[in-house]
């Protein structure tokens, strides 16, 4: 028998170590964002679907021998696939929809092999239940301990320790394995299958009770209402920090694990107790969502990982408690992979088109506790009774949206109004006006992305033109351009990676060229409505819309260097940093671009994460000379406290006395640090 439980455990490693590991590969294509990995759960949930469904039919409707034969031959034909790359014609131009792009480009490099590993599991256990009588349940917690597994070791063991080169060939050598073992259960098959409608008399399980309707869709809500809180939480994670494998991986670990020891056995799932901290979990979550700026990375990844953990215990649980007779299974699984696709597709589809926001989260909470009081009140054998814990879950829910109401509330002193707000595939954009806070300057605009201010505009004739937040004249990147040899002497070319609102603008001269490089449609759209600054320029100013790396890539491939004097690269998605614009690649890029006494300037601001490090590193195997520049914040004039970074041979700036008397050195306390596009871990860069 030990066909099944290895041919099980080796499917399900595999399918989810290539998780995180397609989605790295394809995630500096698409700016870095967080978005990716969403898109990449709903392809993997709705492929999983697929696998399920395609499992269901076939035990239900075809005999051994065409079976053995039709998947025999698509487990052949998948070999063609190997080893898993990505293909260039897929890299997008920024005209593309992201999400359809990446569907697209999922479903042609590993299509086939995901959906193939997805019915292994399925498909075994009822060949399973077929030849020994005994119930499958036991191997659908051992498919799961795989997937963790396969989780847990590839951040902490598969990507620190090798290149994407090797780990996308040693993935391809474990699915030829898998190919192998389960080409020998197909032989199996021909000896102990029988289809579903002709059962043998002592497997028929005649009494059997045939799920009800309801029971079917509660099955769906619960497994809907557990996926959206993975993905509703990994985008709460992400937008803060990176998007990474680790930050993808956490989440999913615990959804997996919740999902092991609940099918193990009944007794791990106890309602009373986890009602409790059900409660318990929606109020810190609460907390942590009113509090995101106070908290360090540590107590928030505590907090939605723990709340995470209790909502997909009582989903799961709850589950367990209604899952039906072994007959039953393929329906029952099948249930759960549609739930499972739904929420992707709630998060990833329909939450950017109907909110402006990253309302998911606070509404998978709310989903949560009422399927845990509709679930209590299916399977209770008395229904006017209601657990006294469920009271407690309840009034907790009160004071959570008690609490809510309070912050908005206290909020209206600040006089702020949001003008605009959108959300795309690149995240969560918001335009305040204030007209009280710095009653002494006048009324402002300013940008949000996310959680973090991305860039504002005072609305006075006479302070309009100020440069603000990280961009003032004693910034990194202001006396780069202020104190450049050739500033005021003759025109200067100057790129910008990431747009906000513009405000490098205010900086160019007649007759200087400033280039814009922004993914992102909607900020475009926005900073043209509610600032100035581009117009207001007497520089030339133009913006190119797309990923900025994948366009200066083309531009060079052209003939098309920009010998720019000063490029800035700043282009955060709130606190998260897109890890392919800070690579040794990325940074050989943009000094190809560059003058040979250019000065490139990378903003490292960061609660989170020491990036002086990594840039430290490249600079050091590049050959060029590195300081920090930091300037305090100023209220007065609107300067927000930065970080910059600048890598240039340009001695005659370096020694200038305004630039050596604000620089500083570059060595942070964990040393130099190189990312490379084949290697990057978020570890050697993670502030204590």
């Amino acid at each position: 028998m030990i066909r099944y439980p290895l041919t099980i455990f080796l499917s399900a490693f595999l399918l989810f170590q290539v998780q995180p590991l397609i989605g790295k590969l394809i995630l500096p294509w698409f700016g870095g964002t967080p978005a990716v990995w969403t898109a990449c759960m709903l392809f993997f949930q709705v492929l999983l679907l697929g696998g399920y469904s395609y499992a269901h039919l076939v035990t239900s409707r075809l005999p051994a021998r065409p079976l053995a034969a039709v998947h025999g031959l698509l487990l052949l034909a998948s070999l063609v696939f190997l080893p898993v790359q990505l293909g260039e014609g897929w890299k997008p131009s920024g005209e593309e929809i992201p999400l359809l792009q990446i569907l697209g480009l999922l479903l042609a490099t590993i299509g086939l092999p995901y959906f193939l590993l997805s019915t292994t599991g399925p498909l075994l256990q009822a060949s399973f239940h077929r030849e020994t009588g005994r119930t499958p349940y036991r191997l659908y917690a051992l498919s799961n301990i795989g997937s963790l597994l396969a989780l847990l070791t590839y951040p902490f063991v598969f990507e620190p320790q090798l290149t994407l080169r090797v780990q996308r060939l040693a993935w391809s050598g474990g699915y030829a394995l898998f190919v192998a073992l389960s080409l020998w259960s197909a032989v199996a098959w021909l000896r102990f299958w029988q289809p579903a409608y002709t059962p043998e008399p002592d497997l028929a399980e005649p009494d059997a009770e045939r799920p009800a309707a309801s029971q079917i869709l509660l099955w769906l809500a619960l497994a809907a209402c557990g996926s959206l809180m993975l993905l509703a939480t990994t985008n709460q994670l992400c937008q803060e920090v990176t998007s990474v494998p680790f930050l993808w991986v956490l989440p999913l670990s615990l959804y997996l694990f919740t999902f092991i020891i609940c099918f193990d056995h009944e007794r791990w799932y106890h309602r009373g107790t986890f009602l409790v901290l059900l409660g318990v979990g929606v109020l810190l979550a609460g907390y942590a969502m009113m509090q995101s700026m106070g908290l360090g990375i540590y107590q928030q990844l505590a907090i939605y990982s723990s709340t995470l953990f209790v909502c997909c215990m009582v989903c799961h649980g709850e589950l367990v408690q209604t899952k039906p007779a072994p007959r039953y299974a393929t329906l029952f699984y099948l249930m759960v992979s549609a739930g499972g696709a739904l929420g992707g597709v709630l998060v990833a589809v329909v939450a950017p088109l109907v909110f402006n926001g990253y309302w998911e989260y606070p509404l998978g909470l709310v989903a949560t506790v009422a399927l845990a009081f509709v679930a209590s009140y299916a399977t209770s054998e008395k229904k006017i009774r209601i657990p006294s814990s469920v009271w407690i879950v309840g009034g907790g829910t009160v004071l959570l949206v008690a609490l809510s109401v309070a912050l908005v509330l206290g909020r209206g002193g600040k006089i702020e109004t949001t003008l605009a707000s959108s959300r795309n595939f690149y995240g969560v954009l918001r335009v305040n006006h204030k007209s009280r806070e710095f009653s002494d300057l006048g009324p402002r605009n300013e940008m949000l992305h996310g959680t973090i201010r991305h860039g504002l505009q005072f609305l006075a004739d006479d302070k309009r033109d100020w440069p603000t937040t990280y961009y003032g004249p004693t910034s990194g990147v202001g006396l780069a351009i202020e104190h450049h040899p050739r500033a005021g002497e003759g025109p200067l070319r100057i790129g910008v990676i990431g747009l906000g609102c513009g405000t490098l603008a205010v900086y160019g001269r007649e007759g200087d060229v400033i280039r814009f490089y922004e993914i992102n449609p909607d900020v475009i759209r926005l900073s043209d409505q509610y600032f100035t600054y581009r117009k207001d320029s007497p520089a030339e100013v133009d913006v190119v819309l797309g990923d900025a790396r994948i366009t200066l890539e083309s531009e060079l491939a052209l003939g098309q260097g920009q010998q720019f004097d000063v490029l800035a690269v700043d282009a955060f998605s709130s606190d998260s940093i897109p890890m392919h614009l800070l690579t040794k690649e990325s940074v050989e890029l943009y000094l190809k671009h560059l003058k040979p006494d250019g000065i490139l300037c990378i903003h490292t601001s960061n609660r989170f994460l020491d990036l002086r490090g990594v840039v430290l590193g490249i600079a050091q195997q590049l050959g060029r000379a590195c300081i920090v520049v930091k300037n305090e914040e100023d209220l007065s004039r609107g300067y927000s406290d930065a970080e910059w970074v600048l890598l240039t041979n340009n001695w005659e700036f370096l020694n200038d006395a305004v630039v050596s008397e604000a620089s500083e050195s570059a060595l942070p306390e964990s040393g130099p640090v190189v990312w490379t596009d084949d290697y990057g871990s978020l570890w050697q860069v993670m502030r204590n």
